[in-house]
């Protein structure tokens, strides 16, 4: 089956510490499976996706008014949006963008490689492990190590994974649901991390079940895809992260990538 075409195609990276399922995220969105047992990523692995973004499909499906994903918020669905002959507009034509996602390394022993993969990035998931406090410490560095290097209008979500370990729980001598203890830091924490360090948003998802991993990567599509209308990227500048591709854009230059929409690839086997 050929893969849908796209106007626009942007890069993503997934960043932060080891072992808080970035690969595992990367593979929920591109293949739709959750695999338990993963190694370590070495280097950048690479995974892509084409979703629909702006109206009519974003007016059906999104809320704009929402300001954060709660835990128990559904995760939207990209592939086969849902049609409302009412509320879509006969003459507007659908635009897509192909996500170009690179998931890095986040073991110290690979940072020099891995952070020159920051450059040319229009979008990020700062991702940490809610049942790891060390990990949500540690994203202030790695905010600022992508500030650094990234270009300023870069779009940052922060993410806590793991949501399946920390949600009610029933115990088998009780009819009442608790807490898991496993949680390290809280939502309303997190939240305003976020809100103090200039990121778009926080997002609480679980890669294991897929709650919120479609939500996540298309809150930053849909971020990129306004910022292109509000004229804030050279379509024709590699540097900006986002290019131009087919009817309704305005670049000519086509882009080559590997033809394994829907998989994740290893980039670079070692360092």
């Amino acid at each position: 089956m050929s893969s849908p075409p796209w106007n626009y195609i942007a890069k993503l990276v997934c960043i932060g510490d080891s072992g808080c399922g970035k690969s595992s995220l990367t593979i929920r969105l591109c293949e739709g499976r959750f695999s338990p047992q993963h190694d370590v990523t070495i280097g950048v692995e690479f995974g892509s996706r084409i979703v629909p973004v702006g109206p009519p499909h974003s007016r059906i499906t999104s809320n704009p008014h929402s300001s954060s994903l709660e835990p128990k918020d559904p995760s939207s669905t990209i592939s086969n949006p849902p049609t409302d002959s009412k509320n879509v507009t006969a003459i507007e034509e659908q635009q897509h963008m192909k996500l170009s996602l690179w998931d890095t390394a986040g073991q110290e022993i690979y940072k020099s490689v891995t952070r020159s993969y920051f450059r040319g990035a229009s979008g990020a998931l700062l991702v940490f492990d809610i049942t790891r406090r060390a990990t949500f410490v540690h994203a202030t560095d790695w905010l600022n190590d992508l500030r650094a290097i990234a270009e300023p209008d870069i779009v940052v979500i922060l993410v806590g994974n793991k949501l399946d370990c920390v949600q009610l729980e029933t115990t088998p001598d009780s009819s009442s649901s608790s807490k898991s203890d496993k949680r390290e830091v809280t939502f309303a924490e997190a939240q305003e991390w976020a809100q103090k360090n200039g990121v778009l948003q926080y997002v609480e998802t679980s890669a294991k079940s897929g709650e919120n991993v479609e939500a996540a990567f298309m809150r930053v599509a849909e971020r990129i895809f306004e910022n292109i209308n509000a004229g804030k990227y050279d379509l024709n500048d590699r540097r900006s992260g986002v290019k131009g591709h087919g009817p309704g854009t305005t670049a000519t230059r086509g882009v080559k990538l590997s033809a394994n929409d829907g998989r994740v690839s290893s980039v670079m086997g070692c360092c």
